[in-house]
């Protein structure tokens, strides 16, 4: 495929609004990327435009089938003026990991971070540069084909959109209350839980509600067949430190593979902190915690890069993690992937993608 993208032009260019007011996902950009797909075709006809409303068919089958999937990653400016992406090949590759899932053509991953850096660079001047802020990217495809029917689409629609934003809580290393969800269930192995399908974020969204009326920030999810074995929180994969050891559940088929997990567990295996992915069950993680062995626990996502737990309840139990305070690990950790996406530190394993 021919990788010249167009550009359409904007008239009119958005405001941007503070740096205080931003949050998270509130504000966008000027310009999209788009790019669509049609069985005769192929994906084709790469464009930048002026960010705007969609026009689609009542008909179209992402509505009727929930054929959808994205991505989210973040631009970072240095305090140089150089604008830095991280790992965004990571990114593009799990992209084409949930196109395979949900019966969507393959991208090609050049053309794909070759979008991404060219509206970035374009939109460069909506990057925040202050502590904590950075710009979000979201890729996303929907199915867009006019049909009733229950079969994979036709035609796709690839999108990116950017937004900038502050911290995805408000206090960014303040420690989150966790509720362990033990009646609904998220995914199963053979699912679709190991990829970012819009359907996965609705079906989590019940469990939320009740969580937060009870005065939790975020749920984690247990397995659904034993309701037993941890999994995920609903936007970061989770982390125990047990007696200096750090243990994250194994990727079993229903857990997203997030690339700050990864991230988290690379820097640890450098630095020569033992790290284990396995099977953990909710009770060894309450069990460790009376036993005095648990030290930390913590969430690893894009949004908020590392997220101290102070907080977990389970049936009627509720423990105090590390005095509700943010651990020596988690801080680490938190200062040493934020200062390698804003260049304050060397990038020792070539994460970083420079514009």
């Amino acid at each position: 495929m021919n990788q010249v993208i167009e550009l359409v032009k904007t008239n009119e260019k958005k405001s941007k609004p503070s740096v205080g007011s931003l949050g998270f996902g509130k504000y966008f950009t000027d310009y999209m990327f788009v790019m669509d797909y049609t069985k005769d075709k192929g994906w084709h006809g790469p464009k930048i435009t002026p960010y705007e409303p969609l026009v689609l068919e009542p008909s179209s089958m992402v509505f009727h089938y929930g054929q959808a999937i994205f991505e989210g990653l973040k631009a970072y400016k240095t305090k140089e003026g150089k604008v830095l992406l991280f790992r965004p090949d990571k990114n593009i590759r799990r992209l084409n990991l949930s196109c395979e899932r949900i019966s969507i053509p393959p991208l090609d991953e050049d053309v794909v971070l070759e979008a991404i850096k060219q509206l970035v660079d374009l939109e460069k001047d909506w990057i925040p540069d202050e502590e904590g802020t950075s710009l979000y990217i979201r890729p996303f495809i929907i199915a867009t084909e006019p049909y009733l029917g229950v079969r994979p689409s036709e035609q796709y629609k690839l999108m990116v959109i950017l937004s900038p934003v502050g911290s995805y809580y408000s206090g960014q290393l303040t420690p989150t209350k966790i509720y362990v969800e033990d009646k609904y269930v998220r995914a199963v192995p053979g699912g679709v839980g190991y990829v970012k399908t819009s359907g996965n974020y609705a079906a989590s969204l019940k469990a939320q509600e009740e969580a937060e009326e009870q005065g939790y920030d975020q749920v984690l999810w247990l397995d659904a067949i034993e309701k037993k074995y941890i999994e995920e929180v609903g936007s970061m994969n989770i982390f125990f430190k047990v007696k200096g050891e750090v243990i994250t559940p194994e990727l079993n088929g229903s857990i997203l593979g997030g690339i700050t997990r990864d991230s988290v567990i690379q820097l640890l295996k450098h630095w020569g902190i033992p790290v284990r992915e396995e099977r953990i069950s909710v009770e060894d993680v309450f069990n460790a915690y009376h036993n005095g062995e648990l030290e930390e626990v913590f969430g690893a996502g894009t949004a908020a890069v590392i997220s101290p737990v102070g907080e977990l309840k389970w049936k009627d139990e509720h423990i105090i993690v590390n005095g509700n305070q943010i651990g020596d690990l988690s801080m680490r950790l938190y200062e040493a992937i934020t200062n390698i996406q804003l260049g304050k530190e060397e990038d020792i394993l070539n994460w970083t993608v420079e514009l």
